[in-house]
């Protein structure tokens, strides 16, 4: 499976998620997060119980990640990969990833900035789709290419 294919499956998983009763998003009490921070740098961590999925998002940077806990499998477009803590790692600029926790697990990230107010952080580090950070973006290619062949009526 080429990259982009991938990139496809994990934003269309993370749509099927969304709509699936039961979701949750950011912040929850299954998926607690917890934030740090130290001069010039936010340090985000969260919590995943065993048997959860969880898709992250675009990530504007590349930055360090840790796997503090726990056993996980991770697809990104690079494909797919159990990792197993303790270990670290570098997301690169655009990484999106979809994690399946085999065992509860703890994982890290840690972002330049000297912001502490979370909205501003979320604006400065996480991109709303790959074609602002000069990625293609296959979700929106797909619905072009639909757009493209669609029969348009003007009434």
């Amino acid at each position: 499976m080429d990259n982009l294919a991938l990139r496809f499956d994990i934003q269309n998983l993370e749509n099927t998620i969304s709509s699936t009763e039961g979701a949750f998003f950011g912040d929850s009490d299954n998926c607690p997060l917890k934030h740090s921070f130290a001069e010039g740098c936010y340090v985000r961590e969260i919590f995943i119980p065993a048997g959860t999925v969880v898709v992250g998002k675009i990530h504007r940077h590349s930055h360090p990640n840790f796997l503090m806990s726990g056993e996980v499998i991770v697809v990104t477009e690079e494909g797919r990969k159990r990792l197993k803590a303790p270990m670290a790692m570098i997301s690169e600029k655009g990484t999106k990833r979809a994690v399946y926790a085999i065992t509860d697990a703890v994982w890290a990230t840690v972002h330049v900035t000297d912001e502490t107010d979370l909205s501003k952080i979320e604006e400065e580090v996480i991109a709303k789709d790959f074609r602002s950070i000069g990625l293609e973006d296959p979700m929106l290619n797909k619905i072009e290419a639909q757009q493209e062949g669609a029969i348009k009526c003007l009434g």
